[in-house]
């Protein structure tokens, strides 16, 4: 197993057992890095003991910590029949770490983290996560403007799209999709 696509079965597995035992939802406190970077570790220890590069699992499971809200959005806005909660806890943070990668990432193109969030889906999640999670995160990049698309993007984005994409809009900082 490549060594990314361990980081990001290990990250995963972090944010399963953490969200199992204690539910992750944005502003509530219960996010404990410190917690959560132990448990990372010690999963490293268990299912990748010869594993020597922990900064790349840490940076998923902080990048998604510290962006939930707006990962959140992204998935609920994408997947409008899913609330949040009813989302299987293994696709809904499969889900987080793919939109983690896609929108916040700068580590790999998004084909790949839509890929490796496939793959995570179709060895973990059920018979139809792998399609559910192509179907979310393939409509998210769908849907990422692009600066070649020029002001009428900009101009296009409505209150309701995600934070991040009027921050970015904002600052002129949109991103091409990779």
């Amino acid at each position: 197993m490549a060594n990314r696509h361990l980081s990001r079965t290990v990250a995963m597995q972090t944010l399963y057992e953490w969200d199992f035992s204690h539910p992750l939802s944005a502003g509530a406190g219960n996010n404990n890095e410190a917690e959560i970077l132990a448990l990372a570790d010690r999963n490293l220890k268990e299912f990748a003991p010869e594993f020597d590069d922990q900064g790349f699992v840490h940076s998923l499971i902080l990048g998604v910590l510290q962006n939930q809200a707006a990962i959140d959005k992204y998935i609920e806005r994408y997947a409008p029949e899913w609330p949040i909660d009813q989302i299987t806890i293994v696709d809904r943070n499969i889900l987080r770490l793919g939109v983690f990668e896609l929108i916040f990432g700068k580590e790999v193109p998004a084909k790949v983290a839509i890929n490796e969030a496939i793959e995570l889906a179709k060895t973990f999640g059920g018979e139809s996560s792998g399609r559910f999670v192509n179907g979310v995160l393939g409509a998210i990049y769908k849907e990422i403007p692009t600066t070649e698309a020029g002001e009428e993007v900009i101009q296009n984005l409505t209150d309701d799209a995600p934070p991040v994409l009027q921050k970015k809009a904002k600052k002129g900082k949109l991103k091409k999709p990779r």
